[in-house]
């Protein structure tokens, strides 16, 4: 039986941090998608025919068949669930307390550090919009975020885990908000975030978000 065709559907931008995670992931997995985008600002994702309405009405939004999925995070563990590894490329650590500690990273990054997000928007990495001071509220989440990175990269490697995950993806996007704005990072954390943001599967992305704003 073969599987249904999968869709994801994201914002018309391509600016949502949470559509790339969902779109890294199905990449990395070697998984055949189409992209579908929705005009946010318009409110469709408000109209009741749009697979997502019944969901949480928010991209990214997973759509195989009749099953629809939204939030990236859900995405990314169905995905690794759905079609598993070996037979399927890996988007988790093969290390149990590993899997537990990218999950754990994800769940911080997206609960988190709003006050950053705010003054840090992600149209500034996509976009090359100009970034306006942080402010004190900004530089208490800033600080936060290079002491956790720090630890969690105090190992030195390119990757949070020895092999590549879908945490890092995430991680480098958020500490990206600091290095394109051309705020201080410390040397390692900005390489790591130069490093992974030279991913084929980021770049993949990157380039759907430059096509629209080209």
């Amino acid at each position: 039986m073969s599987e249904p065709a999968i869709t994801l559907w994201g914002d018309a931008n391509f600016f949502s941090p949470y559509v790339m995670s969902a779109y890294v992931a199905l990449h990395e997995k070697g998984l055949p998608f189409t992209v579908k985008t929705l005009d946010l600002q318009s409110g469709e994702q408000r109209q009741p025919n749009w697979p997502g309405y019944r969901q949480t009405r928010r991209v990214p939004l997973l759509q195989m068949g009749d099953f629809a999925l939204s939030e990236s995070s859900a995405i990314a563990e169905y995905l690794e669930e759905r079609f598993p590894p070996p037979e399927w490329e890996r988007i988790y650590p093969h290390d149990l307390y590993h899997r537990a500690r990218a999950r754990q990273i994800q769940a911080w990054l997206r609960s988190d550090l709003q006050t950053l997000c705010k003054a840090r928007p992600t149209a500034i990495i996509f976009s090359g919009e100009k970034a306006g001071p942080l402010g004190a509220a900004g530089e208490e989440s800033a600080a936060k975020l290079i002491a956790v990175a720090g630890n969690l990269l105090a190992h030195g490697k390119p990757n949070l885990f020895g092999e590549w995950c879908i945490a890092d993806a995430d991680l480098a996007l958020m500490l990206n908000r600091l290095v394109m704005s051309g705020d201080t990072v410390p040397e390692l954390l900005a390489d790591y975030a130069t490093f992974q943001w030279q991913r084929s599967s980021i770049q993949r992305y990157v380039a759907l978000s430059a096509k629209r704003i080209g």
